[in-house]
């Protein structure tokens, strides 16, 4: 810990029983990788074990997080679920690996489904229903109209993140909620705003900013199928000349034009990225947090950024850090289109 900054502290349960006190003048190092979407947020935890005191935890234990600085309120990070354990030495460690509770194993079993004529988030609401999970869908996102997809030999998990690609959005669940958002959608998992963070290059060690030509593509192309005329269409998001073509034949001009926007706006938010290292850790960062950063070239300040990765570390001698990855926000459709045949 660096003088004159305050102490890192957190707080892991078992169940209702907080264990902090037993295993802090043990902990060697705590990460907690946060990310969007399908991606489960992973705890990795590493304990002494010099004395041989320590019990290798049952893989299944529930473990909840909070972390932040002693003398504030400590941020919850969740619920995850042990599902691996080892031993190591010498010296002998203790290494957990811990994931998201909220990917249960039954969102994992392939199914087949078809729907016809219904609404995005009746799809949603239908599936948060047979898992047990409160829907929280973005009211524009789900009055889209789906004319029929299908659902072969697919898991409701994979399913919900094809969906999610399809309409730009974010498919996830935390604390018992299904969340489906634009993903520039800036609120939790209960429906609250997350905040702005400001950060100075005072908080950070270390940076990276990249960025690529904006125009290396100048349009997306998308196909699909017209059963009208019995042949292959095409929809232009943006102007002809290096338009990205997706691969992916789809069944109606609606998904297809939905597809080539949302390729159009990943592009965009792709257009530069900024990595940073944080010396003194913000427990607030968490994948959909907008950011804004003061210091660096003018470029990287007045660019407005939302995190779509942090990962978060403890140890005894470096702290508490912040790595943290960004993403230009505020990206718009394309303002051209067009239908051609193939």
């Amino acid at each position: 810990m660096r003088q004159g900054h305050p102490a890192p502290s957190y707080r892991l349960k078992i169940g209702n029983r907080d264990i902090t006190p037993a295993i802090d003048a043990r902990l060697i190092s705590l990460t907690l990788t946060e990310c969007r979407g399908d991606e489960a947020d992973q705890l990795d935890i590493v304990l002494s074990d010099h004395d041989g005191a320590l019990e290798i935890p049952a893989r299944g234990r529930e473990l909840q997080l909070a972390i932040g600085w002693a003398g504030a309120d400590l941020v919850d990070k969740g619920t995850f679920i042990v599902d691996e354990a080892e031993h190591i030495g010498a010296p002998d460690q203790i290494c957990l690996r811990a994931r998201s509770a909220e990917m249960h194993q039954s969102l994992r079993v392939r199914v087949e489904r078809s729907f016809h004529g219904v609404s995005l988030g009746e799809i949603l609401r239908q599936m948060a229903v047979r898992h047990r999970l409160v829907p929280r869908i973005d009211a524009v996102l789900g009055a889209r109209q789906i004319e029929h997809v299908d659902q072969t030999n697919e898991s409701d998990l994979n399913f919900v993140t094809r969906l999610a690609k399809l309409h730009d959005a974010v498919a996830t669940i935390k604390r018992g909620r299904l969340l489906f958002l634009p993903i520039e959608g800036t609120t939790t998992s209960t429906g609250e705003g997350l905040p702005l963070i400001e950060i100075t290059r005072a908080a950070g060690d270390n940076h990276r900013y990249h960025t690529s030509d904006r125009d290396a593509y100048s349009g997306v192309r998308a196909y699909w199928h017209d059963p009208k005329r019995a042949k292959r269409r095409a929809v232009l998001v943006g102007v002809s000349g290096n338009a990205k073509r997706l691969k992916e034949t789809f069944a109606n001009e609606t998904d297809a034009r939905a597809a080539a926007q949302a390729e159009w706006r990943r592009i965009q938010r792709g257009a530069a990225t900024f990595e940073l290292h944080l010396a003194l850790g913000q427990p607030l960062l968490a994948p959909q947090t907008p950011v804004r950063v003061s210091g660096w070239k003018k470029v990287i300040d007045d660019t407005a950024w939302l995190s779509i990765k942090a990962r978060h570390t403890m140890t005894p001698d470096a702290g508490f850090t912040t790595l943290a990855e960004f993403e230009v926000a505020g990206v718009e459709d394309a303002e051209q289109s067009s239908v051609h045949d193939e």
